[in-house]
């Protein structure tokens, strides 16, 4: 007969969960170490979830969404490769880019409002799943099959489109033609990752609010590409293809 399900506790559960998993790893936490954030017996754990790694789907599933709990407990361990596709679709759904495409497809804006779209693009979506994210990005480094997925294929399609993008403008004279092209995209979408996901838990938290860091991200990107130069022309209502 299936448990009555606590809502409260297991939600706090996963919470606990997904803090330890960032902080430590996959590899590296314990179910002993949730149950100790949690000030329960690890014992008490198996009442809700089978395994580590059914309290790591869990925590998958739950990142960045209102709290739905499932309807029977323990929580099952998944099936083989059920964790990683979940996640291979919420990276994919997350890179949708509007402004990314439509400047692919030609130049119709001026360019430094093109960067300032696309970048805040990109900061809008790490921040709508920025739990998920650090959540992957610090087991990623414990999983082969979610490090391939998520360092050479999620982050890899991004930067990608932004290189090609960015060679683009090179060649049209918009931005600075000594730009290394793959560092400049991995920078814009560095830039980007550290503002709007990694500073919620770096050491040395500033207190600003998202709409500041979110600004000075997109600053910071136009900065560092548009040739100063050639800011009138970047600045101008609309660009010609040639």
């Amino acid at each position: 007969m299936a448990r009555a399900i606590p809502e409260d506790r297991l939600q706090r559960l996963v919470e606990a969960a997904t803090a330890v998993f960032i902080e430590q790893g996959f590899r590296h936490t314990r179910m002993e170490d949730v149950a100790e954030v949690l000030g329960i017996a690890k014992g008490t754990l198996y009442l809700y979830v089978e395994s580590k790694e059914a309290l790591f789907d869990l925590a998958c599933r739950a990142a960045d969404r209102p709290f739905e709990p499932p309807k029977e407990l323990p929580v099952r361990s998944p099936a083989p490769g059920a964790t990683l596709r979940y996640i291979g679709e919420r990276l994919a759904a997350g890179q949708v880019m509007p402004a990314l495409g439509a400047a692919l497809a030609g130049p119709s804006l001026p360019t430094i409002d093109e960067l300032a779209a696309i970048a805040g693009d990109i900061y809008d979506a790490l921040a709508r799943s920025k739990v998920g994210i650090k959540l992957v990005d610090r087991s990623a480094r414990d999983i082969p099959e979610l490090g391939k997925l998520w360092f050479g294929g999620a982050r890899t399609f991004l930067v990608d489109a932004l290189a090609h993008y960015l060679a683009d403008r090179i060649k049209r004279g918009y931005l600075r033609s000594a730009l290394d092209v793959p560092i400049a995209a991995r920078f814009m979408v560095e830039t980007c990752s550290f503002w709007a996901v990694h500073r919620h838990w770096d050491s040395a938290k500033q207190d600003l609010s998202e709409e500041r860091a979110r600004a000075a991200a997109i600053d910071l990107v136009g900065a560092a590409l548009i040739d100063p130069t050639q800011s009138r022309k970047a600045r101008r209502g609309k660009e010609t293809k040639k």
